[in-house]
């Protein structure tokens, strides 16, 4: 089969960064953060992870306060989106500068 275009370079490389991602509770959720959290996933962003609490950067201190209050059901849906429950808690703490 003849190709008359180029591919975009994520359709050739999609496979492999899926293999070389590193296998931790960290990784997952950065994955699948978007699908989770929709619209408000372009305010925060997972930055760490220790036992089980995931910490998110976000843009403004109303939005930290906005996702803490959404905390549990994040956390819910985060542990569907996974396949196990390996989110303890989320905090949310607002980005530096």
């Amino acid at each position: 089969m003849r190709r008359l275009a180029p591919r975009p370079l994520a359709d050739a490389i999609g496979p492999i960064r899926r293999d070389l991602a590193p296998a931790t509770t960290l990784a997952r959720v950065q994955e699948a953060w978007a699908s989770v959290a929709g619209r408000a996933a372009k305010e925060a962003s997972p930055v760490s992870e220790r036992a089980g609490t995931v910490t998110f950067a976000c843009r403004s201190s109303v939005w930290a306060g906005e996702l803490s209050l959404m905390a549990e059901d994040l956390k819910a849906r985060l542990n569907g989106a996974l396949g196990d429950q390996s989110v303890t808690d989320l905090r949310f703490v607002t980005r530096s500068s």
